[in-house]
């Protein structure tokens, strides 16, 4: 077998020493260079290291640019960032240039040593051939409490899991978009559990859910006397997510001068209770989702532009159940499993019939619906009947398409919408 090669780009001698002894203890071949244009000049010659390790900090070529040009070099070219702990916004950009990890400085041997390892085994983890069903469950699901699960069932999911590992350990805003029931708030659940405030409460507020008025009281709180009725203190939804994180779901329903309140605590970090005098400092994460189509909503003053640049410094579009038919025969024996367990019932089995007719359909309700035809299954245990039933839906999905589309069709106007269909994240469950 031979040796992993690997070339450190830092323009701090002490650092290159330091990484050189640490590495070559683990019997890695390392190159060190001062500077991102002799890194790129080295990436030009056979044989391409199969790691690099950069700076993000560097005179002259910067770290990003360093990264940018390497991936025009060699787009398959492994890279570790390395940051200083205020560089997030940098970071975030590094992961979109493809960054595979990154690490903090000062940082520990061991911290060095475990992210080449992650870094080299994602490498040939990347260039094996892709494995195909069935596929060991527990590899694939991981569970985030007894009601939600994330389901990693296709290469692009993984890679969509690794970054969703990297971008967790950067405390910056993360924006969800997708249709409904796609499973944006599995996604922050998991977000949460990768970060480093797993161990404080992860706070929803449906924005939809309330009038402006209630709104700005269930995020802010109150004080005693604040308004007709406000008999004591109740601390707001931002309060009792400090230190963890809130999510703020429809953030695309929130009314005008609601959003303009939250954008000044955005920018501000920080918030007061209704009547108060006082503001509180804002330590937490904040992540926000929202069904609707992001440009359109900007371009008629229904989102305001400041506040959507504000909440996504990575952004995550979740795509539809119809556009991922790979999936859903492993969706559709977890859910049953899982259906039967809690319904204390025996699983059922899925014929080829009812896998080919769940192929077919389109799931305008994505994974919603896909749990509520298994509940159906379960309860019913009959396979013709709710085969039927997915039959006579399809049917009236394509007299939708060849006359006049209606609420027959089974789907809304947004999800029409071609703009809408991303292609970064593959799948999600829920259980509900």
């Amino acid at each position: 077998m031979c040796t992993p090669s690997i070339l450190f780009v830092d323009n701090e001698p002490s650092v290159l020493h330091y990484a050189r002894t640490v590495l070559e203890v683990d019997n890695y071949q390392v190159e060190t260079v001062t500077s991102g244009e002799e890194a790129l000049q080295r990436i030009r010659r056979d044989p391409a290291p199969n790691l690099i390790v950069l700076d993000l900090l560097m005179p002259g070529m910067n770290g990003l640019q360093t990264l940018e040009n390497c991936r025009r070099i060699c787009p398959e070219q492994k890279v570790l960032m390395i940051s200083n702990v205020n560089d997030t916004r940098k970071v975030v950009e590094a992961i979109k240039l493809g960054a595979s990890d990154f690490i903090t400085k000062p940082f520990q041997p061991l911290q060095l040593e475990s992210a080449v390892r992650r870094a080299l085994e994602a490498s040939s983890t990347d260039s094996a051939p892709p494995s195909k069903f069935p596929i060991n469950e527990a590899e694939i699901v991981e569970s985030l409490d007894d009601e939600f699960f994330f389901l990693a069932a296709s290469p692009a999911m993984r890679q969509i899991q690794a970054h969703v590992s990297l971008i967790a350990k950067v405390d910056v805003p993360v924006l969800l978009l997708g249709e409904s029931g796609v499973g944006k708030e599995i996604l922050a659940r998991l977000i949460h559990k990768r970060s480093v405030r797993a161990h404080r409460s992860l706070v929803k507020v449906n924005c939809a859910a309330l009038p402006a008025d209630l709104l700005e009281s269930e995020l802010f709180g109150y004080e005693q006397g604040a308004f007709t009725g406000a008999g004591k203190v109740k601390p707001g939804k931002f309060e009792l997510a400090q230190k963890g994180t809130i999510l703020l779901d429809e953030i695309g329903e929130m009314s005008a001068p609601m959003q303009a309140k939250l954008l000044h605590v955005l920018q501000d970090g920080e918030f007061s209770r209704l009547g108060g005098r006082t503001n509180i400092k804002l330590d937490l994460r904040i992540m926000a989702a929202t069904n609707i189509d992001v440009d359109r909503a900007i371009a008629e003053r229904k989102l305001r532009e400041d506040l959507y640049y504000r909440l996504n410094a990575f952004t995550i579009t979740i795509p539809p159940l119809r556009e991922r038919r790979e999936e859903i025969p492993l969706l559709l024996t977890h859910y049953i499993q899982d259906v039967a367990r809690r319904f204390g019932r025996d699983p059922l089995p899925v014929s080829d019939r009812m896998l080919q007719e769940c192929l077919r359909y389109q799931w305008p309700g994505n994974l919603r619906e896909l749990v509520n035809f298994v509940k159906r299954y379960v309860v019913l245990e009959q396979e013709d009947l709710v085969l039927q039933d997915l039959g006579t839906r399809i049917g009236q999905r394509l007299q939708g398409i060849h006359g006049a589309p209606g609420p027959s069709a089974g789907y809304s106007r947004e999800n029409q919408n071609p703009q809408r269909r991303g292609k970064k994240v593959n799948i999600l469950g829920n259980r509900q």
